[in-house]
């Protein structure tokens, strides 16, 4: 029987006939697989939605009426939003196999007394694992022998800093979730080697339960998605009983059957809310794309509104507050010393090809005050005192000009009690320490050994020479501070969660104006809470340290439960399922993960937080227009609806036909996708508090605001009938003067509603260079022009040639029966001034 050899002990391994047994314990080192959905069934989970039903029944009555471009209209944006969704729910299926491939690809194991490398997937618990440096970890492990192993955690944690392995705990350590004495999968070997055994594969492990927490979510549907999909199911409701209601009154009235049908089909076609897909698939899909050209890649198209409506965003402090670079911040060093030689000595105490982002930081402020790095490095290094986690510090003897010294640096508890000095510098210094600390700085000690004999085995046994301090920090990213205003100003919470200590992040808030800094919940407090007192405690906490996976899920869904619509920032696979979970899920794209891509609703491509509240006014801008355009719909459909209910009441012919119901609705949608969508936003915009979840897409005030305008439509629109009828004038003739009267309605109506304050005139200069709003503009008076002067047009438009006196009539009376409310707005603007 051979064994291995090569560590402190000899190992032997798991045999074939072991490995088998405990294959069939455990099952392969794969993670939990979802379910698979047969297409069939995506198909069928999309299309026996409430929307998609209705406009499905709406697209078969259009074509059993004989009215082809409506119902090919809707199936269009049916299948249309359908592609968006089902892609959508592709995209989410691909998180696992992101996870998947995160892990090692190949593991070197002992099995049978001999080292081999196997693929990751056939490892199994109990197996003997081998790291070296620069490798990823495919299974969780306890440390069975340690050379110096540190590993970068971040996937995990959230945090950028090496933890150092140990094998034996102390016993605060032991409270930690993530312990020092376990490697877990999912994360990388950056320094040393090890042996490990293998305690937990696939989704048993701490990374692989991240994978049961992501997919244990369920997508759900956002607010607007939510208020759309009532507003549909209302107003189709109301379409049948106003068809009903329509047919009745005209065959009790006229006596005719083919009037009656007639009417009813126009007021079917009036009510039946088929623009109100098009408007949301067309302002999300346009705002997705705009979002774009600026950095935000939007996974899912229904965030771009839902981010408008956030009302807390929980963010994630390294890499999203801060650079996840870690800087020189502050130096202190012995009146024996300057700067220049606090920092060689510190670079002569690194690693000379530098990975701890420490060590890194210290290169970088060296060049950076004229410390040739190359140079320094050109003497002979003869040993080196590597990083452990029990000493806290590290070392490197060096020999140049035949003089032999150590430069020694790390934890200023360890290193002073090393140095030679008397017991006043002694707390003079930890005074300094501890007020560099404060400023949420780590904090490394310097010192040196000159003169050097032997070379010992440990570095307790020499003295050494106090050299000075160094504060390093991972500092806010620019223009957080300038973001995490406008958030306050517009009444969005933000929220820290951290896996880092509860000093740095107290810190980084008060640098960047995080409100309620100084109240701090860590994860093992979190712990010990019942979900009544979390709810309470968050209520006036915005700083969560030393969180991990579970904690952060637990306090999104905490928020949630209070009513916040919920976005959260994150980059690590600690971050997926907390993602997910949220209401907009927002990944980092340099530094993201491909979970937490994959797990999010939104990217951002530049990482910038600045980016994100960008995001938020356009998502306010877009929900602002959305409803200034399903306003529009509503205005503009009741005089439609008024003048079949009222035409057969006082037993007059039909005012408008299905046909010029049709030729309406070429206006208002062109105008519903094209104007209201391009918009700008108000400029309070960012001044306004988040709306309320329950806030309904079409309120009271703009119910009113719909009647009153329609109503006043239908008044001049439908009066200017009745008076030509009485006058004596055609029944073609006034028909189509209040036919015309309706369309010009159509074109001031969308600039008396660009806003609730500007008037109308400032929204044609934010227009007047816009070419493409230029051309709907000329359209609509060309569409009016061709429906009454050409032969066919108006054979098939149902209308006759108006003289220019009777044209520009009917022009400035549709024009007086909406530029009205600029008095209203007028009497607005008066009184925010007062």
């Amino acid at each position: 029987m051979t064994f291995f050899k090569g560590f402190k002990e000899d190992y032997f391994g798991l045999t074939d006939l072991e490995v088998k047994q405990y294959r069939e314990t455990y099952g392969k080192n794969e993670l939990l697989q979802k379910k698979k959905k047969t297409l069939l069934s995506r198909i069928l989970k999309i299309l026996t939605e409430p929307m998609f039903v209705l406009l499905f029944i709406a697209a078969f009555i259009y074509f059993f009426l004989g009215e082809p471009r409506d119902g090919s209209i809707m199936v269009i944006s049916v299948i249309f939003i359908c592609a968006i969704e089902f892609f959508q729910e592709w995209r989410t299926d691909r998180t696992l196999q992101a996870l998947k491939e995160l892990s090692s690809p190949k593991s070197t194991v002992i099995r049978n007394g001999k080292m081999m490398t196997i693929d990751s997937t056939e490892l199994i618990v109990n197996d003997l694992l081998i790291l070296k440096e620069g490798e990823k970890i495919a299974a969780d492990g306890i440390i069975v022998e340690n050379y110096g192993l540190g590993v970068n955690e971040s996937t995990l944690t959230g945090e950028s800093d090496v933890v150092w392995k140990k094998i034996d705990l102390k016993e605060d350590e032991t409270l930690e979730h993530w312990k020092k004495n376990i490697c877990y999968a999912g994360t990388s070997v950056t320094q040393g080697r090890a042996v490990v055994k293998v305690i937990h594969i696939g989704s048993e492990t701490e990374y692989g339960k991240i994978g049961k927490d992501i997919f244990s979510v369920e997508s759900m549907p956002t607010p607007l998605e939510k208020q759309t999909e009532k507003l549909v199911k209302y107003s189709a409701i109301a379409a049948f009983f106003m068809l009903l209601l329509i047919v009745l009154v005209n065959f009790y009235y006229m006596g005719s059957v083919t009037d009656s049908i007639l009417s009813g089909v126009t007021v079917a076609m009036a009510i039946i809310p088929e623009e109100f897909p098009v408007i949301l698939t067309v302002f999300l899909a346009m705002g997705a794309w705009r979002l774009a050209n600026k950095n935000s890649l939007i996974r899912r198209i229904p965030a771009v509104e839902t981010l408008g409506s956030i009302s807390l965003l929980c963010v994630d402090k390294t890499g999203t507050l801060t650079k996840n670079q870690m800087e020189v911040k502050e130096t202190y060093f012995d009146s024996k010393f300057n700067e220049t030689e606090l920092m060689t000595y510190a670079c002569l105490a690194s690693e000379t090809e530098a990975y701890d982002p420490m060590e890194k930081a210290i290169m970088i402020y060296s060049k950076s005050i004229r410390i040739n790095i190359d140079e320094l490095c050109t003497g002979c290094l003869l040993h080196e005192y590597p990083f452990s986690s029990e000493t806290r510090m590290m070392g490197n003897v060096w020999n140049k000009d035949n003089k032999k010294f150590i430069a020694l640096k790390g934890s200023f508890e360890n290193i002073i009690n090393l140095c030679d000095l008397k017991e006043s510098e002694k707390v003079n210094l930890e005074k300094k320490s501890i007020e560099m600390a404060k400023k949420g700085y780590r904090v490394i000690a310097v010192a040196k050994k000159m003169d050097v004999v032997n070379i010992n085995q440990h570095l307790n046994e020499y003295t050494f020479e106090f050299v000075g301090l160094i504060g390093l920090m991972d500092p806010p990213r620019e223009g957080v501070s300038k973001a995490m205003k406008i958030c306050n100003n517009a009444g969005i919470r933000v929220v820290m969660l951290t896996g880092d200590n509860g000093t740095t992040a107290k810190s980084i808030a008060k640098t960047i104006g995080l409100k309620n800094s100084e109240n701090v919940l860590t994860g093992n407090e979190i712990d010990s809470m019942g979900d009544e007192e979390l709810l309470e405690k968050i209520k006036v906490t915005n700083i969560f340290s030393r969180v991990i996976p579970k904690h952060k899920l637990r306090i999104i869904k905490a928020f949630k439960e209070l009513g916040e619509i919920v976005a959260m920032t994150g980059d690590g696979v600690n971050d997926a399922p907390a993602l997910k979970y949220a209401d907009i899920g927002v990944a980092m794209g340099k530094r993201g993960t491909e979970v937490a891509k994959e797990a999010s609703d939104m990217i951002l491509l530049d990482d910038n937080f600045e980016t994100i509240v960008e995001t938020i006014h356009d998502g306010r801008r877009i929900y602002d227009n959305i409803k200034k355009a399903i306003g529009y719909v509503f205005v503009i459909h009741i005089p439609v609806f008024l003048t079949a209910l009222f035409a057969p009441l006082l037993k007059l012919p039909l005012l408008l036909l299905p046909i010029n119901v049709v030729l309406m609705e070429f206006i208002i949608d062109p105008t519903c996708s094209i104007v209201f969508e391009r918009q700008p936003a108000e400029k309070n915009i960012m001044l306004r508090k988040p709306r309320m979840p329950n806030e309904p897409l079409l309120d009271y005030g703009l119910i009113f605001k719909a009647v009153i305008q329609g109503v006043t439509i239908f008044a001049f629109a439908f009066g200017s009938y009745v008076y030509l009828l009485y006058q004596g004038l055609e029944v073609n003739t006034a028909r189509t003067f209040a036919f015309v009267i309706l369309i010009a309605a159509n074109f001031f109506l969308v600039y008396v509603n660009q806003s609730e304050i500007e008037s109308v005139f400032s929204a044609f200069k934010k227009f007047k260079n816009d070419m493409l709003l230029w051309l709907v503009n000329i359209g609509i008076f060309g569409g009016i022009l061709i429906m009454l002067y050409v032969p066919s047009a108006t054979e098939i438009a149902k209308t006759v040639p108006l003289t220019e006196k009777q044209l520009l009539s009917a022009i400035l009376i549709s024009g007086v029966s909406t530029l009205w409310w600029e008095v209203i707005k007028l009497l607005k603007r008066i009184n925010m001034k007062k």
